[in-house]
């Protein structure tokens, strides 16, 4: 796949082009502001809505399918407001999406309120932020470089 770049004559930067089919009737997604990392996924509910019980989850379908170039990835990520007024999240955040699937989006959305949540349709319910990752190749060895952390895990750092 050949990866484009479009430039934006507002800002002085390089866009990446990513083909998208969008199967829903809402539009595609949009960066909310100037400086936005992510985009907002809605929810594509022909039936109008689901609703998650405390403690229930739901595949929700977007109605976007992609096709990411070689060397990115897209995460799908909780949005805060959901989080912080709803109890709303994602049960495996972020979702990595791969350059090489072509389904549809869909977002494992978790209710961790006590009170039941209605998803509507079109309804924004997840962001979508799309990152350059490396490929690695495993270099066995007996020792690793020391360093002033070391083996210092979980909790290592104080409170």
């Amino acid at each position: 796949m050949t990866v484009f770049f479009l430039r934006k004559e507002t800002v002085y930067e390089y866009m990446l082009l990513i083909p998208v089919i969008n199967s829903s009737r809402h539009p595609l997604p949009e960066y909310q502001t100037a400086h936005a990392a992510g985009l907002d996924l809605r929810a594509d509910l022909p039936n109008g809505s689901l609703t998650l019980g405390p403690l229930e989850r739901a595949l929700v379908p977007t109605g976007l399918s992609l096709a990411l170039p070689a060397g990115y990835e897209a995460q799908v990520r909780p949005r805060s407001g959901l989080a912080y007024k709803h109890g709303i999240g994602i049960v495996n955040s972020p979702g990595t999406i791969d350059a090489d699937y072509r389904g549809e989006i869909k977002v494992l959305l978790v209710n961790l309120s006590n009170e039941p949540f209605a998803v509507h349709d079109g309804e924004r319910i997840a962001q979508l932020v799309v990152a350059r990752h490396e490929t690695i190749a495993w270099q066995p060895t007996e020792s690793l470089s020391q360093t002033a952390r070391g083996a210092g895990g979980y909790g290592s750092t104080g409170k």
